[in-house]
């Protein structure tokens, strides 16, 4: 294969992470909390995925366990003996009387997993979860300092292990964050590299008949 065509195959390859990517946020503009993710140039000129740090817009709930984040951060969950990052704040109390995700995961606070006795909680702006006068704990919050090494799991969580920063955003309580994906922005997205796609397809085309013409005059010498 020659160096052109090796360019150009590179080039369509890109395009379809790129739709990849796009097909992904399309299909979690309903998921609260999710983080949108984009197809970057690394060091190597290698396409990566990174997942964006952009804010959600936030839905109102009223709910005392729904929580949000504004700002670059996540709240730290333990599942099977695993600390996992989490965007989406849709928490409840489980049957242990633990502080949970939708999907089981253990809500981490200062020591651990966070142990309450009723719903009826106030949350401040710092993570601190207050009933009545008393505080029962604080939430753990990070930010991920290198967004790249985010690995999307199952439930909406996060596999990292790179360098944490400190966390400096608020948590707004009775509201959950939504996906932070701009349909628009995606559509543009779509349609660009649709059309950047069918062009390097063309020229494969291209390239492929002049080679076909240039073998075939060789034949005929």
């Amino acid at each position: 294969m020659t160096d052109t065509l090796q360019a150009i195959s590179r080039s369509l390859s890109d395009d379809v992470k790129v739709l990849a990517t796009i097909s992904h946020n399309v299909a979690n503009l309903n998921t609260p909390g999710y983080r949108g993710v984009r197809a970057v140039p690394s060091f190597d000129a290698q396409l990566q995925t990174v997942t964006t740090q952009a804010d959600g817009a936030l839905s109102q709930t009223a709910r005392p366990l729904d929580l949000s984040l504004r700002g670059n951060g996540f709240f730290v969950v333990e599942r099977d003996g695993t600390l996992l990052l989490v965007r989406s704040g849709a928490f409840r109390i489980d049957h242990e009387g633990q502080l949970v995700t939708a999907s089981g995961d253990r809500v981490q606070g200062a020591s651990g997993a966070i142990e309450m006795t009723s719903a009826d909680v106030r949350v401040d702006a710092n993570g601190d979860i207050w009933q009545g006068l008393q505080r029962v704990d604080q939430l753990q919050l990070v930010t991920a300092a290198d967004p790249a090494l985010l690995r999307p799991m199952d439930g909406g969580a996060y596999r990292y292990e790179g360098a944490l920063a400190p966390w400096t955003g608020t948590v707004v309580q009775g509201a959950l964050e939504r996906a932070n994906v701009d349909t628009a922005e995606e559509t543009i997205r779509l349609m660009e590299t649709t059309r950047h796609a069918e062009s390097v397809q063309r020229a494969i085309s291209i390239y492929d008949k002049a080679m076909d013409i240039g073998i075939n005059r060789l034949g005929d010498n």
